[in-house]
C-alpha cells in the first residue's frame, strides 16, 4: 500500500499527519513508501501484446439515400491496420461467418501472429464465429458490460 493511500485512511480517521510524515515512518520501517504497481492495467496489458491483438466491431453508417450499412472491421493493434471485412444493410449470421473466414485466410497469407480477438457483446456476432477463430488459434475476449474503452487501441486505452 502506497504512503499516499495510508495518508488518506489515516485522515478519514480523523488523524492528521503531513504526507511526508507517513513516507518517512515508512520508509523508516524498511517499507517501501511507494511499491511498484503488483497488477497490470488494461492499456499495459494492450500496449505489451500489441502484436497478438486484434479487435472487431461493426460501424453504423448512414448512406446519402438514408439506408442504414453496417461495416464490419477489423483493427491490428501493433500496426494499426484496419481492415474492413465487408458492409451490409442486414449483417445475418452467414454473412458475418463468411467475413470472418475470409479475414482468418487473409490473416494466414499475410503472417499475422494474432493470438486474441477483442469484441463487444453485440448480437450481431454469432456463436459459430468465436468458433472459427478458435479453430484458427485466436481465442476471443469479450470487453466488460459498459466499458467502451476496452476495446481502444494501445494509446488511447489510457
Amino acid at each position: 500500500m502506497g504512503y499516499r493511500r495510508v495518508h488518506g485512511e489515516l485522515a478519514t480517521l480523523g488523524i492528521k499527519v503531513a504526507p511526508s510524515t507517513v513516507w518517512e515512518i515508512l520508509k523508516q520501517e524498511g517499507l517501501d513508501p511507494t511499491p511498484e504497481r503488483a497488477s497490470t492495467t488494461w492499456a499495459d496489458f494492450l500496449r505489451s501484446q500489441a502484436d497478438a491483438l486484434l479487435a472487431c466491431d461493426f460501424i453504423e453508417a448512414i448512406t446519402l439515400n438514408g439506408q442504414r450499412q453496417y461495416i464490419l472491421a477489423v483493427i491490428e493493434h501493433t500496426t494499426r491496420r484496419i481492415r474492413v471485412l465487408g458492409t451490409t444493410a442486414h449483417p445475418s449470421a452467414s454473412w458475418v461467418i463468411q467475413a470472418i473466414r475470409n479475414l482468418v485466410m487473409d490473416l494466414n497469407d499475410a503472417g499475422c501472429r494474432a493470438h486474441y480477438l477483442l469484441r463487444d457483446r453485440d448480437g450481431k456476432f454469432p456463436a459459430l464465429m468465436d468458433e472459427v477463430l478458435a479453430e484458427a488459434g485466436i481465442k476471443t475476449v469479450l470487453t466488460g458490460i459498459r466499458m467502451p474503452r476496452m476495446n481502444a487501441t494501445p494509446r488511447s486505452a489510457r
